[in-house]
């Protein structure tokens, strides 16, 4: 009896690339983003090292995203070219290396409210690079609803007696490196599948944290954290996987500027969460400011995919 020929085995079905998946998945980055915020905030207590949770975190993020883009079944095995690498090497040392360590850094010496206001202004500086690097368009009603995002944020958190010192300037550059690495992202998201992407970023980044550690004798003190801070990285830098994946899934389908404003709904989240939590509900100033900044999210999303829709109909 003849063998019987190997069936080929079923593949899962792709993500479809429009624009409005791109949209849905900056949402399902934000809601990720929102809770991932309200549980770093008891994470750091088991681990009071940053740099070294920061690490512990990433290092997760980074093995389950190499995982998966090493042992996908359907993964696309052509090879990459040396730019293209390079491009993979430029995301893990401005996204998923530097930023990190000027961003904990930068919040142990400034205000809590500017810090917050300053990293909350990213959808800004990605907007702003969008434009010239991407040759993306900004129109009135979307430059409108860009204002209203920041109107928001302002109410949100007030960057009342806002100084400005050693540590905003650090969460600022942060936050600079994170909005180019959105554009660097974005151009190599062309021809680069977006899983590899993110295992590059993480992977790359993960060996600059931990060649930083080394460098200031702190490597001994990933094995010194407890059982409960092991298990807090762990959680959470599961929870990073699931970010950085829809992240980049989104950024490879719909504009940059899109998804760096509707990732800000990550805020409205992380308040319910913590609402929710403690018991105490916002100030009524305050559910204003997060109503606003969900509607205008809204908008900026509504309006790409409207803007989507009448080019394809002109098109067809």
């Amino acid at each position: 009896m003849p063998p019987r020929p190997e069936q080929a085995r079923p593949r899962p079905p792709r993500i479809p690339a429009t624009a409005a998946w791109g949209v849905g998945l900056a949402v399902a980055t934000a809601l990720i983003s929102g809770l991932a915020i309200y549980l770093n905030a008891f994470a750091v207590r088991q681990v009071p090292d940053a740099a070294v949770y920061t690490t512990l975190k990433n290092g997760v993020a980074a093995l389950v995203l190499i995982a998966l883009a090493t042992g996908g079944a359907r993964l696309d095995r052509r090879p990459l070219r040396p730019r293209q690498w390079g491009g993979l090497l430029v995301l893990g040392v401005i996204g998923g290396g530097i930023p990190f360590l000027l961003f904990f850094n930068g919040l142990a010496q400034a205000s809590a409210p500017s810090a917050a206001f300053i990293h909350k202004t990213l959808f800004v500086w990605v907007a702003l690079l969008a434009v010239p690097f991407l040759g993306e368009r900004l129109g009135r009603a979307q430059v409108a609803a860009l204002a209203l995002l920041l109107a928001g944020q302002a109410i949100v958190l007030p960057p009342a007696g806002l100084r400005w010192g050693s540590g905003e300037t650090l969460m600022a550059a942060a936050t600079l490196l994170w909005a180019l690495e959105v554009i660097v992202a974005k151009r190599l998201l062309a021809s680069v599948p977006s899983g590899i992407a993110a295992a590059a970023r993480m992977g790359f980044g993960l060996v600059f944290l931990a060649g930083y550690l080394a460098a200031t004798g702190r490597l001994g003190a990933l094995v010194e954290v407890s059982a409960a801070g092991w298990a807090w990285s762990v959680v959470t830098g599961l929870i990073l996987t699931g970010y950085v994946a829809t992240w980049y899934a989104a950024l490879q389908r719909a504009p940059a500027s899109v998804v760096a404003s509707v990732l800000v709904v990550g805020a409205v989240v992380t308040a319910a969460l913590q609402a929710a939590g403690s018991g105490t509900a916002p100030q009524p100033a305050v559910v204003g400011g997060y109503v606003l900044i969900a509607g205008a999210a809204a908008m900026v999303g509504w309006l790409a995919l409207r803007r989507r829709a009448a080019r394809a109909a002109a098109t067809a």
